[in-house]
């Protein structure tokens, strides 16, 4: 049964998938680099599996879901105060190296339409890796991560407009130059009639209904996914690209305040479907092409590794930066992107290009993204090198008072307000009116409208959210939730952290489990509405004192 074979596969997929990030994650690996590697166990060393249909259906739909996800980062706040640094080093990085890179590819002696596949994919970054990598860190926030994020948004403009131009050639080798020209302005055109539509949407049509939508966590993932494939169908229906549909989906909800919960949502079904592309990646290499190029593919690795930093370290000095802050946001471009994966796959498709040229791209990713991990991580020591030996007097700009990387700001010795029920609004209103910091927290937005304090949007069961609340650092954590599961949460991870905390007692049965966790104190609120209300009585003489 082709079903029976189809699970078969998938299930090999995943196993391997879990055995090979398993061991990665013993030594900072990556996941996309284990995700190759198991592809290519599973695929060139063993023969276990062939790359097949069903499989590169599946794939399709993980990538139109890893744009999606990109498309909800374009959120302009985030990026508005290192918008112009991010603009100049984005471009020009994308410019500088996509040149010298096709140079490079021609002296090897690649064809013209094989080294502009190779230059355009260098030129990409990995957000996804860099993300994780920073988040890992903590200084997702800091002022050379958020350059670093704008620089990846930048490159993932860029993504677009060359999947839409590769979009617009079709087979290019059967094309005729009218039919080319057609055929680019058919895409380019339609790109910008789509976009033009997402955006008026987002600011006409959909805030009422997923405003709406957003009080319900689990009608909110359904009604993006919904909006995401409708618009992936109305890419296609232009003749477009589905990662360029899925792309402005993400763009269209980004400015919504609830984004950010719906990223962390979209992420495991994301995640899924990544892995079996990057497996299926691995799988469709052939050994025999890429060692035929494996010292072309080493040359371009070097490039990627020692060049994109060289760039922009140029670039980001000159405009005022510190040396580390140059320095730091440089090393986090030296690597490719999936996006690079993604561009050389489609070519492959069109037949512009060979499976050997998609080979050497996932060579010289597994090669830059397993390198330039360690050298996020350590960036800092490898700063201290690199000063040590005096590496950086080339790229210092002279700047007398240079932009400094200045420490995010972090929530310390406030009070937390779970659930924004008449409880917890009554609580978090007193707690601010008494002169505490208070930060209020509910997955409505509804809920959250009209408090003086600080609020936040999220779910608590997510650690991000917890994280981003500041939660280490937290005075006193208050659960109006009339949530049983989340309670016990949350009362697990005060008790690990030492931290002070109340929970809503909203039944009888639930006061056991809370004390057995250490909760500090127990609001019942029925208990004590009656005690006040036979206090006022006796104090009325209505009853005996």
């Amino acid at each position: 049964m082709p079903y029976d074979d189809y699970l078969h596969d998938l299930g090999l997929i995943l196993v391997a998938g879990v055995l090979f990030v398993g061991i990665a994650a013993k030594i900072r690996m990556p996941s996309i680099v284990a995700y190759i590697l198991a592809g290519l166990f599973l695929g060139p060393l063993t023969g276990l599996l062939s790359f097949t249909d069903s499989l590169e259906l599946i794939s399709e739909v993980g990538i139109a879901l890893l744009l999606f996800l990109v498309g909800l980062e374009l959120s302009l706040a985030k990026i508005r105060d290192v918008g112009p640094v991010a603009l100049v080093a984005g471009i020009g990085q994308v410019v500088f190296t996509a040149v010298i890179g096709y140079v490079v590819c021609i002296l090897i002696g690649f064809t013209m339409m094989e080294s502009v596949f190779l230059a355009i994919g260098l030129t990409f970054s990995s957000t996804v890796v860099v993300v994780k990598l920073l988040d890992q860190k903590k200084e997702l926030n800091s002022l050379y991560g958020r350059i670093a994020v704008g620089i990846f948004l930048v490159q993932d403009l860029v993504v677009i407009i060359a999947l839409t131009f590769l979009a617009g050639l079709g087979h290019g080798e059967e094309l005729s130059v009218p039919e080319l020209t057609r055929g680019l302005a058919w895409s380019f055109g339609g790109m910008f009639v789509l976009l033009a539509a997402m955006l008026l949407a987002s600011r006409y049509i959909l805030p009422k209904p997923f405003g709406w939508a957003a009080r319900q966590p689990e009608m909110l993932l359904i009604w993006s996914l919904c909006w995401c494939f409708l618009v992936v169908g109305s890419a296609y229906a232009m003749n477009l690209s589905v990662e360029i549909g899925a792309f402005l989906a993400g763009i269209s909800l980004a400015q919504f305040r609830f984004s950010d919960d719906l990223r962390r949502r979209v992420h495991p079904l994301m995640n899924f479907f990544i892995a079996v592309f990057f497996v299926s990646l691995g799988i469709r290499m052939e050994f025999g092409p890429v060692g035929a190029h494996l010292g072309s593919a080493l040359a371009l690795a070097l490039f990627v590794l020692i060049g994109n930093p060289f760039i922009f370290m140029i670039i980001i000095s000159r405009m005022g930066y510190s040396e580390k802050t140059a320095f730091k946001t440089s090393v986090t471009v030296a690597q490719i992107s999936e996006f690079s994966f993604i561009f050389a796959a489609m070519g492959v498709a069109t037949g512009l290009i060979d499976d050997s040229i998609l080979g050497i791209t996932a060579l010289v990713g597994i090669i830059t993204i397993g390198i330039s991990s360690y050298m996020i991580l350590y960036s800092d020591q490898l700063y201290g090198w690199c000063r040590r030996w005096k590496l950086l007097q080339p790229f210092r700009a002279g700047d007398k008072d240079p932009k400094e990387d200045t420490p995010p700001r972090v929530r310390r010795d406030h009070i937390i307000v779970v659930g924004m029920n008449a409880l917890g609004r009554a609580i978090a209103k007193r707690l601010h009116d008494a002169g505490n910091p208070t930060l209020a927290i509910d997955i409505d937005p509804a809920k959250l409208e009209g408090l003086k304090c600080e609020t936040m949007l999220g779910n608590v069961e997510f650690q991000s959210v917890l994280d981003e609340a500041g939660i280490d650092h937290v005075a006193l954590l208050v659960s109006a939730l009339q949530i049983e599961d989340t309670n016990h949460l949350l009362a697990h991870q005060c008790q690990s952290r030492g931290i002070p905390c109340a929970m809503h007692a909203f039944d009888l049965s639930v006061i056991d489990d809370l004390v057995d966790l250490g909760v500090d104190y127990l609001m019942y609120p029925r208990v004590e509405g009656l005690k006040n209300q036979n206090e006022e009585l006796r104090k009325m003489g209505v009853l005996p004192s």
